[in-house]
Parts: structure tokens; C-alpha cells; sequence
């Protein structure tokens, strides 16, 4: 089968195919015939050697990729004939990737845990870009257990895990307050936001002069860190959802978050195909690019502006 990976680590343009051997699935995984994976920061981390840690003692080529949309072609013994993951299904699956293993991969062996039937209706391309930040923003809420009525900021909330960060809370009764560039308004209107903050200098104190006092928890998917850490209450939380060792006191915890540790929360993925379906999540446009085009996708990653989902399609020699 083609794969699209990396040798070496570098830019955009040491995204390359390569050959490797068709997968089986094994007891209670299925083969998933992808025909669509994301595209997402973690897969530029990857390539750009910031995860080089995590591939330390690994055979290349790393294959990037955490989200696929396809078709089932093969299920291993032991898998739960309730779930519906028989030959042919249309599937969204979530991959833990780690060395040759990853979305970008005509083929995959999944965990049947880690797979679900994908939204009704959904084309593969959009199929494939909601499941990985829709569980991240599922496991920042899962870990903050804020009741309803609690305040939520959400920075970055125009982006893929922001927009699922906002339509989640807003169905858990929380009230969210949205961090974006203005251009953004209407979107995060639309997404149920009940306060905008624009993004730019002194975002902190400008979130508090417009709330009248600070919030309970802050979602941080722009990554702002210590410049948003203010707006906090005492004993509040901070969701982080990369590296940061910052310590903002006053008895904040900071909580530093992996969706991998979800890869196979059946129920939770369950769950999100679920509100995919009936609305209270929105799945983004897509933004398609052939899979031997991933370098030129992943190009348009970096320029970062993004309100579709950058996918790459797999067209199996049709």
C-alpha cells in the first residue's frame, strides 16, 4: 500500500510517498480502506522533528495523520457485532499514530474501540476532519467538570478544537466566552458563543473589563498561556494542550491535556458521531488535497487561517 511520510524531518517538502506492506487486522480490530485523513498542527510537529522524542528507536518512515474517514474492509475476530463495523461500513476512525503507522495511509488496522460509523450523510473529505478535535475539546471539558452556569474562555475559538470547544460548552450549559479575531464574530455567533473578546495585547484585561471579574476556566487552544492565565479566577483551571511550565499561582491548576489518552473512549466517539448528527456540533468545510500533494497541504497548514479542515484523499487507482 502507499503511505505519505517522512525520512527525515524537515519542512513541508520531505512529505513523500512510500511503499509498505498491506495491513491484516487482528482480534477485535478492522482494516479501514481510507479514503480520506486529516490534516492538523500535531502531523507539521511531527514532521518538523518536534515529536522526534516519541520516534526515538522507531524505523522510518513516520507516517503523520491522527483522524480517517473510509470504508471497512476486513474485521477481525472478537469485534462487537453491535456496533455495526461489518465489511463495507462507512467509518471515521480515530489513530493513535506512532512510526509507520498513521492516517495518511491508504489502509489502516484499527482498534475496533478506536472506530465508529461515520455522520449520516457526511462526505469523507468532511468526515475525516472533525473526529480528532472534537474529542480533544471533549477531553478539556471532560477534565474541567464544570457545572452548568460556570464560565469558560475559550481562546483560538474560531479554529477547529475552538468552534467544538464552544458548541460543546454551550450545550453543557456553560457560558462561553469566545477569543478570536473580530472577523470572526459572526462564526462564533453561530456557534452559540455568548461573549466575544477580540484577540490582540492585553486580552486578560480586556476579557475581565468585559465580564465585570474573571473566569472559571480557560480553555487555551491558541496557546496563549501566561497572558490569558490572569483572567482566571482563584482555584480556577487552565486546559493546556501543549507543553507549557508555567506556574500562574493563586491556586490555578493548570491541567495538561493529550487526546491520545482518549484514542479508545468508545463511548465518547460514540457520543461526538452522535451530536455530529443532530447538530449541536458543526462539521467544518473541507479543503481537499490530493495525498501526493501533502506538502503543498501542509504548506497551507502553516499559513495558518483556517476555517476548513485540509484533508488528503486517497483515490485507490480510481
Amino acid at each position: 500500500m502507499k503511505v505519505i511520510g517522512l525520512s527525515e524531518y524537515g519542512g513541508p517538502e520531505v512529505l513523500r510517498p512510500f511503499e509498505l506492506p498491506d495491513p491484516r487486522p487482528g482480534a477485535q480490530e478492522v482494516l479501514v480502506r481510507v479514503l480520506a485523513a486529516g490534516v492538523n498542527p500535531v502531523d507539521a510537529m511531527l514532521r518538523s522533528g518536534q515529536l522526534r522524542q516519541m520516534y526515538q528507536g522507531k524505523t522510518p518512515p513516520f507516517v503523520p495523520g491522527m483522524e480517517v474517514a473510509g470504508t471497512i474492509e476486513e474485521v477481525g475476530s472478537g469485534v462487537n457485532p453491535r456496533w455495526g463495523l461489518v465489511a463495507g461500513a462507512y467509518v471515521v476512525g480515530f489513530v493513535d499514530n506512532l512510526g509507520s503507522r498513521g492516517g495518511y495511509s491508504e489502509y489502516l488496522a484499527l482498534s475496533a474501540r478506536s472506530v465508529v460509523l461515520a455522520p449520516t450523510g457526511a462526505s469523507s473529505a468532511a468526515a475525516a476532519g472533525f473526529l480528532n478535535n472534537a474529542l480533544t475539546a471533549r477531553n478539556v471539558l471532560d477534565a474541567f467538570r464544570l457545572p452548568p452556569g460556570a464560565t469558560l474562555l475559550v481562546t483560538g475559538a474560531a479554529g477547529s478544537v475552538g468552534g467544538y470547544l464552544v458548541e460543546l460548552g454551550v450545550a453543557e450549559g456553560l457560558h462561553v466566552v469566545a477569543v478570536a479575531a473580530e472577523d470572526d464574530a459572526d462564526l462564533l455567533r453561530s456557534l452559540g458563543a455568548q461573549t466575544l473578546v477580540p484577540r490582540g495585547p492585553g486580552i486578560a484585561e480586556r476579557a475581565l473589563k468585559e465580564l465585570g471579574g474573571p473566569v472559571d476556566a480557560v480553555a487555551d487552544a491558541a496557546l496563549l498561556h501566561e497572558q490569558i492565565a490572569p483572567a482566571v479566577r482563584d482555584s480556577g483551571q487552565i486546559g493546556i494542550l501543549r507543553s507549557w511550565d508555567g506556574d500562574p499561582g493563586r491556586g490555578i491548576t493548570v491541567k495538561h491535556l493529550n487526546v491520545r489518552e482518549r484514542d479508545r473512549d468508545r463511548d465518547a466517539t460514540v457520543r461526538l458521531r452522535d451530536q455530529a448528527e443532530d447538530g449541536t456540533i458543526t462539521l467544518r468545510p473541507a479543503l481537499p488535497f490530493d495525498a501526493d500533494d501533502a506538502g503543498a497541504a501542509h504548506v497551507r497548514l502553516e499559513q495558518g487561517a483556517l476555517r476548513e479542515r485540509i484533508v488528503l484523499t486517497f483515490d485507490h487507482g480510481n
